[in-house]
């Protein structure tokens, strides 16, 4: 035992605790500067930007899984010898940090119209001084191996140029235009919002069905929102509905209105679906507007910004909602109501970040023309520069990008990158670049909405490396090795990097570089052990920050990552994250007798006819282990990666090769020099491996065990073919085999762990090297070696050896039979029930399969029960 390895062991306390080492080690990595990187490296670059979160947010269960996914790539390929860069940053988060902004003012009782857009925006900067950027020392807590130095923010100067420079480019490529159209609007935030800013949910509603017109000229509509029906200006029908082919052409009144509107036909139409006939509102639905467009209708608004009807008297002023019902009732006393369904379950959508009901409406806003930056998008998945995995999920992909609509854009916020677009007194329009100046006179208006925070979202993997300067980093990190994010936002936000990037980087990287980034990474949800979604609501949700507290974060980390499957949802629960507590506090021991025990790595391991079978052994499956952990992270199974590396520590290093361990530890000499240099090779290789999912502790441990200056910057392990061995692995497994069956047959018959019990162990030579580990398996089973007189009460047969025991002495024979013999009394009472009811024909008859099924099952067992203590009163001997 050397110095180093005895000063090793003293330093190494007798119990890990987490809290005081985790923090400490951090700042000890960000101070060494182990996260950064060299752009002008000769090293192959390997580059992830961090799916950006928002300013206003703070770390969650989802945040934690993902970070601690990415973070594990990037630890690995660093160990690697890659310049690996993780980026980190944030997202104004436009809406949500208005919001923000405004409750805070409200306590103060100001609003932002009091103090004007300028001063207003002033003050979301000091909350993001303040406030902002709460997750960021979270990060830390978790342990992400983030390049701070490199930190960005939507809203910093550099991507602000990146934001004007790709509208201008877009603006001028005639790929954005102004138009009134329908959008998603919250009457609350009074905004347009995107697609992925709307939750929809079930909502309780009425569905209500109007009769407009008398007689045979009328025609009967179904609606949940009977206020539209005053922006009705036609009713549609399918052309090929014969129940109202006579209409088709004719006009008929909308009641309360006294308009008469057209009856048309369209194709849109399902006949199937409620009475076959449409209300068409142009300017409060999608689809009523599309019918409103290929038919040249009007579109009448009937509610302003705030969801206020604003048209027909006697509901001028009422918020839609006390709108509703008001219709409802002048219809209804007009005999217009033909039938109403109440409650009626439909899906409605809400705005995510206040929750209020999205109101349909048609505006002024600016768009994206998505077709061909789409088309782009496709084909780079299609013809293998960007890869989806899992593969599974490519048909969402072209189910989204081939039918993309045109983007809304605009966002009537003050947060925000402004729309560089100025409007002149003579209506012109220009859109001003970021090295231009905006024009100036009397009756110069510069636009007053924001840009969608997804806008400069989707910029984020080369406006995070410098574009649209030509920089060392975007020739360098350009495209991105990996996007690994939540499936939930693949059209959302990665479908819009996937536009821009292509679109952008046209002209600015070489051929073949200019897509965003060569894989596309998916995982699952995060959801609770019983896999329901977690939600406040529900009562399930988990601050992850209370686990870490109580168990460390590497307990955490491993428990996310052996729950990640690619592509789909993620179960954990606290019982789980304590489970992996206890792992990390069995590899700290393990180390600690290790260590104890003198295990180096200053001596290499010896030549493989030097080594025992048991080292042999270790050292196979060390290496197997290497070259699976190595396949599972480039396939992203980091659940499979994970449980390989569970088993190999707790099932076969430490349950098994430090117990086999012992013996040669004991007796010293060059097989104890041997040992430790196996142990400590072992455990090199174990915590490199570990260190990318558990970096603290692994951390601790190796630089403790190696005298290194920190794994991080360690060299990954590669797999050494030449250390398989098969008959090694044979003769271990034959030894494991034997001593499971000896332990198994000890506890069938009821003697106590502690009992030392007499055994003759015999090897009949079919498992070569069996009988060289007989010592071993008297040791892990508590068998000592027959005296004479020695009588064998019971007999065991494994492969490869007999072991003949004497019981006497270690149980009461006579309670023991006494009570095998009533449970196999009990086992064949179950067996005589099941057969009864099996054999009744009227029972089968009436009797669901799924309870017929069970009784088999029960039978099944029984007669398994039997056979098993059958055995073990066999197996006893005489009383």
């Amino acid at each position: 035992m050397t110095d180093q390895t005895t000063r090793a062991a003293a330093d190494l306390p007798t119990r890990y605790t987490p809290a005081e080492v985790e923090g400490p080690l951090y700042q000890r990595w960000v101070a060494a500067r182990y996260f950064e990187v060299d752009a002008n490296s000769d090293k192959p670059a390997y580059c992830i930007v961090i799916p950006p979160p928002n300013v206003t947010g703070s770390l969650h269960l989802g945040h934690a899984f993902e970070h601690t996914l990415i973070d594990a790539l990037v630890r690995r390929r660093r160990m690697q010898g890659y310049e690996a860069l993780w980026l980190p940053g944030m997202d104004h988060a436009g809406i949500a940090t208005q919001n923000v902004v405004e409750r805070e003012l409200a306590k103060e009782g100001v609003s932002r119209h009091d103090l004007g857009r300028e001063a207003f925006v002033e003050k979301v900067w000091e909350w993001k001084a303040e406030s902002g950027g709460k997750i960021l020392g979270q990060m830390k807590r978790l342990g992400d191996g983030v390049a701070w130095e490199r930190e960005r923010f939507t809203m910093d100067e550099g991507l602000s140029k990146a934001v004007q420079t790709m509208f201008k480019r877009l603006y001028d490529d005639e790929l954005i235009y102004r138009a009134e159209r329908i959008i998603n609007w919250c009457p609350r935030c009074r905004t347009a919002l995107s697609d992925i800013e709307v939750e929809h949910q079930e909502d309780p509603g009425e569905l209500v069905s109007i009769r407009y017109g008398d007689g045979d000229a009328s025609i009967v509509v179904a609606t949940t929102r009977a206020e539209t029906m005053l922006g009705d200006t036609a009713v549609a029908v399918h052309p090929e509905d014969e129940r109202y082919r006579h209409l088709i052409g004719t006009t008929v009144e909308l009641p309360l209105t006294g308009r008469q509107i057209p009856i048309v036909a369209d194709e849109h139409v399902d006949p199937e679906f409620g009475t076959g006939a449409v209300k068409v509102t142009p300017a409060h639905d999608p689809n009523d507007f599309a019918i409103g467009q290929r038919h040249n209708l009007p579109s009448v608004p009937i509610m302003d910004e705030a969801a206020i009807v604003t048209a027909h008297g006697p509901f001028q002023g009422m918020d839609r909602f006390e709108a509703r019902p008001a219709v409802v009732a002048a219809l209804r006393a007009e005999g217009r109501i033909v039938a109403e369904k109440r409650p009626y379950l439909h899906s409605v959508g809400h705005c995510s970040r206040c929750k209020t009901v999205v109101e349909p409406r048609l505006s002024l806003q600016w768009f994206v023309h998505v077709g061909p930056l789409a088309q782009a998008a496709g084909d780079a998945v299609r013809d293998g520069r960007v890869t989806i995995h899992p593969k599974e999920l490519e048909p969402r992909w072209f189910a989204w990008v081939d039918n993309m609509h045109d983007w809304c854009i605009s966002r009537q916020l003050w947060w925000g990158h402004r729309i560089p677009v100025w409007y002149g007194p003579n209506d012109e329009v220009v859109c001003v670049g970021p090295d231009e100046e905006p024009p100036s006179g009397d009756g110069w208006t510069q636009d007053e909405d924001v840009l969608d925070t997804w806008f400069s979202s989707a910029l984020w993997p080369f406006s995070t490396l410098g574009w649209p300067e030509r920089t060392p980093e975007l020739a360098k990190f350009y495209p991105n090795s990996v996007l690994y994010t939540g499936y939930d936002i693949l059209f959302f936000w990665v479908a819009r990097m996937m536009m821009f990037g292509l679109y952008a980087m046209k002209d600015d990287a070489p051929s073949g570089r200019d897509i965003p980034f060569h894989t596309i990474g998916l995982h699952g949800m995060v959801r609770d052990q019983f896999g329901k979604k977690m939600s406040k609501s529900f009562g399930n949700a988990v601050d992850p920050l209370d686990w870490m507290d109580a168990y460390g974060s590497d307990a955490l980390r491993f428990t996310l990552a052996r729950g990640a499957n690619p592509g789909t949802d993620a179960p954990i629960g606290e019982d789980w994250v304590a489970g992996s507590r206890n792992f990390c506090n069995k590899l700290w021991n393990a180390t600690r007798f290790a260590l104890i025990n003198g295990a180096t790595v200053e001596t290499a391991v010896p030549p493989r006819e030097q080594l025992s079978p048991a080292d042999r052994w270790m050292l196979s499956r060390l290496h197997a282990t290497v070259a699976e952990v190595d396949a599972f992270y480039e396939d992203y199974e980091f659940a499979k990666a994970t449980e390989a590396l569970y088993h190999l520590v707790w099932d076969e290093f430490c349950d098994w090769y430090l117990e086999l361990a012992k013996a040669p530890l004991a007796r010293g000499g060059a097989e104890a020099e041997t040992t430790r240099a196996v142990l400590g090779h072992t455990l090199d290789v174990l915590l490199k491996l570990l260190h990318p999912v558990i970096p603290f502790v692994t951390e601790e441990l190796w630089t403790t065990l190696t005298g290194g200056e920190s794994i991080v910057i360690a060299p990954w392990p590669t797999a050494d073919a030449s250390c398989a061995d098969a008959d090694a692995e044979a003769q271990i497994t034959a030894v494991q085999d034997l001593v499971t069956e000896i332990r198994r047959f000890r506890s069938d018959q009821g003697v106590p762990p502690s009992k030392k019990v007499a055994a003759r162990i015999t090897c009949d030579g079919s498992v070569p090297g069996l009988a060289e580990h007989a010592d071993q398996v008297r040791a892990l089973t508590r068998l000592t070696e027959p005296e004479d007189g020695f009588t064998a009460g019971a007999t065991l047969e494994r492969k490869g050896a007999v072991v003949e025991l004497d019981l006497s002495g270690a149980i009461d024979v006579g309670a023991e039979r006494a009570r095998l013999e009533k449970d196999l009394a009990a086992a064949r009472k179950e067996i005589e029930v099941a057969d009864a009811k099996l054999a009744n024909a009227a029972f089968l008859a009436k009797a669901p399969e799924s309870v017929v099924a069970k009784i088999r099952g029960r039978k099944e067992t029984a007669e398994a029960d039997v056979a098993r203590i059958s055995g073990q009163l066999d197996a006893l001997p005489a009383s």
